[in-house]
This record gives structure tokens, sequence and C-alpha cells, in this order.
């Protein structure tokens, strides 16, 4: 019973990633109806059609497809945002790597203060210590570009 479940997962998990028959003449007449409408109406972003596309954002960025609804790019520096972005990415990469870490390994030196606690209990028990303070002051510290 196992094995039939497992197998009918993976048969519908690749069939949802192989194109169908009817799939391209569907999706050459979208694109066909899109080109004339964007010929009558003007330039719009391909990621919120109603509304326009920013001015800076041209295309020239790995995918650009014109997703600015908030008007980010008349303000700031697009090399900028790009920056903060991939930044703020690998920030929250090492938050859930930590998360992971806390709750399959006790760090030897924690075990006088935190005891045995996981990761939902650990963050109760810093947080009534005071010590998520420091954490918050250094991420601060990473911030601030030097």
């Amino acid at each position: 019973m196992l094995r039939t479940v497992l197998l009918a997962a993976v048969v519908a998990s690749a069939a949802a990633f192989a194109p169908g028959a009817s799939f391209l003449p569907r999706a050459a007449s979208r694109t066909a109806a899109k080109s004339s409408m964007r010929m009558q109406a003007g330039d719009f972003s391909d990621a919120v059609p109603f509304l326009k596309r920013p001015v800076n954002l041209d295309g020239s960025y790995t995918g650009d497809v014109g997703f600015d609804p908030l008007g980010f790019s008349d303000v700031f520096d697009l090399r900028v945002l790009r920056e903060a972005e991939l930044k703020h990415g690998r920030i929250c990469m090492l938050a859930a790597t930590g998360a992971i870490v806390q709750d399959l390994y006790t760090f030897p030196f924690m075990s006088k203060w935190y005891s045995g606690e996981k990761m939902w209990g650990l963050h109760e028990a810093s947080i009534k210590s005071g010590a998520l303070w420091q954490v918050l002051f250094f991420i601060g510290l990473l911030e601030i570009p030097f």
C-alpha cells in the first residue's frame, strides 16, 4: 500500500511539470492577444498587467519583469535595493539553519544557561533572560554600512 501511494505521488509530481498537448496552442494565442493589447494600451508591466512599467525597470537585471507596485525604484538606487535583498536573504538562510541546529544539537556551553529547551522554548527563555537584546544590537551593527 505504501509503495503504491509513493508511486502515485511520484507520477503526479512528474506529470505536474510535463507540458500537455493542449498547452502550446493556448500559449501562442495568449501571446498574440497580449501583444495586440500592448500595442493599443501602451507599455504595461508583465508582472502587474494593469500598472504601467516603471521607468527604472528596463529589464537589464535578471528576473526584471517590471514588478514595483509601490514605486521603490523611483526613490532608491536599484543596486542598493538588490544588495539589500541579497544580504537579507542570506541572513534569513542563516536564521533558518540556526533554528534547525538548535532543535537537533545542544552546544555544551549552553546547557548551564538553558536546560534542554528546543526552538520555541529557547526563544522564550532567551527573551526572559534578556539575551535577545544583544542579538538585536549586533544585527543592527551589521546593517550599518562601513
